[in-house]
């Protein structure tokens, strides 16, 4: 078992360093959600970011399943049972206020040079303060979210906050700009 928090990952019993911070990570998912680029292309973009040594990769099925084990904090991943409730890039700005309270500093502050791969916070730290953040804000997000993928009533108050809060709390789904084009000639709009 390993108690520390990794800096590198083995592939095929070799040590590839990796960029470890919690936005190389937001990096990442933006990557994978980028509607415009191929399937192929988001790999290769999330292998970029997230290995230091991308052109001694030779292997980028086992690159990319050490990946997803990292951004899983070193466990193997799952599959999604449930709707998705979260969305990092988009929730980023309300959870970061519960993540600096664990914390007890501001997490936006600590300095990260992506070049030389120093400073930054550790991704798995990031995950540790997520799951004790507790109630606030993005926690009644998520609520609401969770309700309504399961065809729950809102109570009075849920809907008057989700009347309100719309923008934060639907999960807004990107087209790439060919459907987006396709929808624009559908309805007419330019």
């Amino acid at each position: 078992m390993s108690y520390g928090l990794p800096k590198s990952v083995d592939i095929d019993g070799q040590e590839f360093a990796i960029r470890y911070d919690y936005r190389v990570i937001l990096d990442i998912f933006e990557a994978m959600n980028d509607p415009d680029s191929s399937e192929e292309d988001r790999a290769l973009d999330v292998l970029q970011v997230f290995y230091v040594d991308f052109d001694e990769l030779t292997d980028y099925d086992a690159a990319m399943k050490e990946v997803f084990r990292f951004i899983n904090g070193g466990e193997e991943p799952r599959e999604q049972k449930g709707p998705h409730l979260v969305d990092w890039p988009m929730d980023f700005p309300r959870i970061i206020a519960p993540i600096n309270r664990v914390l007890g500093y501001e997490a936006r502050a600590v300095d990260y040079d992506i070049e030389t791969n120093t400073g930054g916070i550790h991704w798995w730290t990031i995950l540790a303060a997520y799951a004790e953040i507790g109630d606030c804000l993005f926690a009644q997000i998520v609520r609401i979210r969770d309700k309504k993928a399961k065809g729950k009533p809102l109570d009075k108050s849920d809907r008057e906050f989700y009347r309100k809060n719309r923008d934060i709390i639907d999960i807004k789904q990107t087209y790439s700009e060919a459907e987006n084009d396709l929808v624009n000639l559908w309805t007419g709009a330019k």
